[in-house]
């Protein structure tokens, strides 16, 4: 008994006898195929083209040929139908392919923008004209009182650059008197 699974589980030899049975299963399905096809076509054959009797009379030769000549026009007119259908079909199927390759191109997702909105902007964005409520974030803020201490009265005092000028000059000038 051979199970179809997980062939990495099964002896190399059992994989070589199984592939070899589908092989020939397959082959004998092909040739039935073929030997059905060629007797088909050889069925359409011979009640399409019957065997030809050629008379010895000019009007029966006569006769045979606006025969053959008018099946020849209806042969041709079925050919030409079923070569017009098949051109149909292939355009349309050629266009619904590049329908597809089409469709598949053109979705790409785009770059969003970075986009500077407040929120009053965004409500009234979003809800249209019913937005009436006011959003000011910093009104809503603590107010926080800044203490200020005498050292940074000092290093604000020592930081300003015009007053370290004037000290300089001033210390030029002994040296220099």
């Amino acid at each position: 008994t051979c199970r179809f699974g997980d062939s990495s589980t099964l002896p190399h030899n059992i994989i070589n006898h199984r592939e070899s049975c589908m092989l020939m299963v397959a082959n004998t399905l092909l040739d039935t195929e073929a030997t059905a096809k060629a007797q088909e076509r050889e069925k359409f054959l011979a009640e399409a083209c019957p065997p030809l009797d050629l008379p010895y009379s000019r009007d029966e030769l006569l006769e045979l040929c606006k025969k053959l000549h008018e099946q020849i026009g209806i042969s041709e007119e079925e050919r030409y139908s079923a070569e017009f259908k098949l051109n149909m079909v292939l355009n349309e199927v050629r266009d619904l392919n590049i329908k597809i390759v089409d469709l598949r191109g053109k979705f790409k997702r785009p770059r969003l923008k970075k986009v500077r909105m407040s929120a009053d902007a965004m409500l009234k964005a979003l809800l249209g004209s019913k937005h009436t409520v006011n959003m000011d974030l910093r009104a809503n803020l603590k107010q926080v009182k800044k203490e200020v201490k005498e050292e940074d009265k000092q290093l604000r005092d020592v930081g300003d650059w015009r007053k370290n000028i004037e000290d300089k000059s001033d210390r030029k000038k002994m040296f220099d008197g």
